[in-house]
């Protein structure tokens, strides 16, 4: 699971500062495409000494995803966001069209090219 989850931490650090992306996005960026959760899961298990911006992904209504297993981080990541100049709407919302980051074809060309090296390898 670890290559994954690297794999998965690589794509995120690439969110520039003041932009978004959705845990879908990051999934598929990573080529693990339809396997949002477990961008989810992997960012649940980020240390902050791992200096990976994982407050930069939401889902993809635009929200922060809010869960009592988070232990209060779902309002430490509206923060860090808006400290970012993120702005959020009265019900909670990002607007994607304005914050989502569009990451240039080589990002989906590098995730795709750690996916065929790891099925080479029989690690996926």
């Amino acid at each position: 699971m670890t290559k994954l989850y690297d794999r998965i931490y690589a794509v995120v650090r690439e969110i520039p500062q003041g932009q978004v992306a959705t845990y879908g996005q990051v999934a598929e960026l990573a080529g693990l495409i339809g396997k949002p959760r477990l961008v989810g899961y992997a960012l649940y298990r980020v240390d902050a000494a791992d200096a990976v911006p994982w407050h930069r992904v939401i889902n993809a209504k635009g929200e922060v995803s809010h869960r009592l297993s988070r232990n209060g981080s779902d309002y430490l990541q509206r923060v860090l966001l808006e400290d970012e100049g993120v702005v959020f709407t009265a019900k909670g919302k990002v607007d994607l069209a304005t914050y989502r980051w569009q990451p240039t074809p080589a990002h989906g060309q590098t995730a795709l090219d750690h996916l065929n090296r790891d099925l080479a390898n029989g690690e996926h």
